[in-house]
């Protein structure tokens, strides 16, 4: 005798902060019941045999309804009822998620002498997720980039760009990101505010993010993929250096397109080697 249902997100994840509410035919609520940690809801509030009608909500997600029999017996299978995110936007489970440095990049590219471009990439940095369980907005990331890591695939222009010239990894050798907001801008599709700490000078940088999805990895893990996206001008963090040829074309680009693509596992940490 009860109602049992399962509350999960499009991805198969447990919403364990549903509400469900059950309405007789005229509207009249006859129960109330949230669901567990994994999203499981199991009432033994007795029901006269019948139709009813049943309503799941959750904070962040759009209401779902469907209709339920009563047996005689006093049993009431709902089943799966998938929540999708407010606005169709989704996002990996709440909590804890740890950058996998290893397969993740971290890149830029610059134009250089006005006609092709350089690509370069940092090899050193850790970063981390938090997903909010109710305002996915207040969902948080950080992360730490080793200046010295910079790799173009040329190592005299590498020790150009770690001089005083450009990143001077002497004096600053962290690149930092903390973000401070989080905004919804497509179904899959974030905008995350924050502040990016390069050269000794702080600035706000938005990035564009695109959730991928969410899957097992082969060492019984849970990972989520994300793509980000950016520009950032060298001068907004007093990188002046400027060599311009004799046909007035600057040497190095002053934009730089920053491009992220991010694997990270679940947890507050990585697993052990």
């Amino acid at each position: 005798m009860g109602l049992t249902a399962r509350i999960r997100t499009r991805d198969g994840w447990a919403v364990s902060h549903a509400v469900v509410t059950v309405a007789d035919m005229t509207g009249a609520q006859v129960l109330r019941a949230e669901a567990d940690a994994e999203g499981a809801v199991r009432d033994a509030t007795p029901m006269e045999p019948g139709a009813y009608t049943v309503i799941v909500t959750a904070v962040g997600y759009a209401p779902a309804a469907s209709s339920v029999i009563v047996t005689a017996g006093g049993r009431a299978e709902v089943g799966t009822v998938t929540l999708a995110r407010q606005g169709g936007t989704e996002l990996p489970p709440p909590g804890p998620w740890t950058v996998d440095p290893v397969h993740s990049s971290v890149a830029a590219v610059a134009q250089h002498l006005g006609i092709s471009s350089v690509h370069g990439r940092f090899t050193e940095f850790s970063g981390s997720i938090e997903i909010a369980p109710d305002d996915v907005t207040k969902s948080r990331v950080e992360a730490v980039i080793r200046a010295a890591s910079v790799d173009t695939g040329n190592g005299m222009r590498d020790g150009h760009l770690k001089s005083p010239d450009f990143l001077d990894v002497e004096r600053f050798p962290e690149i930092t990101f903390r973000s401070t907001g989080l905004t919804a801008s497509g179904s899959d599709r974030w905008t995350v505010h924050g502040e990016l700490g390069m050269h000794g000078v702080v600035r706000p940088v938005d990035l564009d993010l695109a959730y991928l999805g969410t899957g097992p990895d082969p060492w019984g893990g849970t990972r989520a993929a994300f793509r980000a996206t950016t520009e950032l001008h060298r001068e907004d963090f007093a990188m002046n250096y400027n060599q311009v040829l004799q046909a007035g074309i600057a040497a190095v680009g002053t934009t730089l397109k920053v491009e992220l693509d991010i694997q990270a596992v679940q947890g507050e940490s990585l697993p052990a080697a």
